[in-house]
């Protein structure tokens, strides 16, 4: 029986990540002539398009399964658009590209195992050049401190828990990085930033109590976190912070504590994946009238469900029809491709593609030199704009842009900087 699972688990997995990079341009072939293709238990065969065959491969590493992988298969796609515009090459160097999937069938989600797993086949294999990755903090936190000791590169199209790159809780950033260099750069906003900026909008909407819930993993704890202090900072009444059990089956008992606590509001900070849509449901039973409000962990409608219907939802950045240059030629061209509007975090996975692809370029494709080769490295109009990663790994890119959801749309409704007094818990 055991071995019968077994066999079942790696057939899934295979399908899983195979899926991600169906459905690009052209017909993805296999192409491993020069390179150790890294192992189709977690990750998806090598695509390249380009001439001969790549000497170097970049993985990207996301959640395949669970509750939003319509969201980051399309942004595992995007970052297969970006390598194509680029001609399958940074620098001299031709780029394959494996699709690696961190997340299991039974958690529905990241997994602590498989994302150290995959760490280390990332680092034991001498043609990985740089990962894309993590979706989820937490797994940047398990797999960042064992590629650095491997001095190889991770770009994150979305984690956005502040104690990977900056002073947070105790012993962070420096814990994630052994040898003393870093290794890990995002180029997206940080949770210091997003909470704020939720609470902003809290304020707009003129609410005067709510009540904070977490999920209680890193992300979801961080995000809330800096969403209470910024909310209390602004005048507004917290009236209930707590975490919610993700394996619960009814959340009967704190929809009524929030109804009973007078919130006019309710700030969900964690992923979708943690049963938020039940979580959602219970919620909105007890109180039909209660704003729901959340973080980016709750950025696909597809995995909302139509309780996330009029709920407000913050990613960071501009949204993507607002890009200009470089972005909206993503959005057109992209969006052509799979045949809607991308998800907001599309063009975060394409962005990184092309900062690891700079890296790279810069580095001669060394493993130390590349991961070097990121800090204080300038984008000039890229897809997302122009933005530099500072010598922490962070860009100076900081817009929050409030969503609220209509179907399976995220309609843009205000993109907001929060001051600097509110940054920071």
């Amino acid at each position: 029986m055991s071995r019968r699972f077994s066999l079942l688990a790696l057939g899934i997995a295979a399908a899983v990540v195979a899926a991600a990079v169906a459905g690009t341009t052209g017909t993805a072939r296999s192409a491993t002539a020069s390179v150790t293709p890294l192992p189709s238990s977690s990750c998806g065969p090598v695509v390249y398009k380009g001439s001969g065959s790549p000497d170097l491969i970049v993985a990207s590493d996301l959640p395949l399964q669970g509750a939003i992988r319509h969201q980051t298969v399309q942004v595992s796609r995007a970052e297969i658009w970006a390598l194509a515009n680029a001609g399958w090459k940074a620098g001299s160097f031709k780029i394959g590209y494996q699709s690696c999937d961190d997340s299991t069938a039974q958690t529905g989600g990241w997994d602590t195992a498989k994302c150290a797993t995959n760490a280390h086949l990332y680092a034991n294999n001498r043609s990985v050049i740089a990962v894309l990755g993590t979706f989820n903090s937490g797994c940047a936190k398990i797999e960042v401190p064992i590629g650095n000791r491997a001095s190889l590169l991770w770009v994150s199209p979305a984690n956005t828990n502040p104690g990977l790159t900056k002073k947070w809780d105790v012993g962070e950033p420096q814990k994630y990085y052994p040898t003393g260099t870093r290794n890990y750069a995002r180029v997206v906003a940080t949770d210091d930033i997003q909470g704020p900026a939720d609470a902003l909008w809290s304020q707009s909407l003129g609410f005067k109590k709510v009540y904070v819930l977490n999920d209680k993993q890193t992300y979801g704890f961080g995000v809330a976190t800096t969403y209470r202090g910024a909310a209390k900072k602004l005048g507004i009444k917290v009236v209930g912070f707590e975490g919610w059990d993700a394996k619960a089956s009814s959340y009967e008992a704190l929809a009524t504590r929030i109804k009973a606590s007078g919130a006019q509001a309710v700030f969900l900070g964690g992923i979708v994946c943690n049963n938020g849509a039940k979580l959602m449901q219970d919620i909105k039973a007890a109180n039909p009238k209660i704003q729901l409000q959340m973080p980016d962990g709750f950025s696909d409608p597809n995995a909302n469900g139509a309780v996330g219907n009029g709920a407000f939802i913050s990613v960071a950045g501009e949204p993507p029809k607002a890009l200009t240059g470089q972005g909206a030629t993503f959005v057109k061209s992209f969006g052509k491709q799979i045949g809607t509007t991308p998800n907001p975090y599309a063009a975060y996975g394409a962005q990184a593609m092309d900062v690891a692809l700079s890296a790279i370029a810069k580095g001669a494709g060394q493993r130390a030199a590349t991961t070097k080769a990121v800090f204080g490295l300038t984008v000039t109009n890229g897809i997302l704009g122009t933005f530099t990663i500072n010598a922490s790994g962070d860009t100076n890119l900081t817009p929050i842009t409030i969503y609220k959801q209509a179907g399976k749309n995220l309609n843009p409704v205000k993109t907001l900087v929060p001051g600097a007094s509110l940054i920071g818990g």
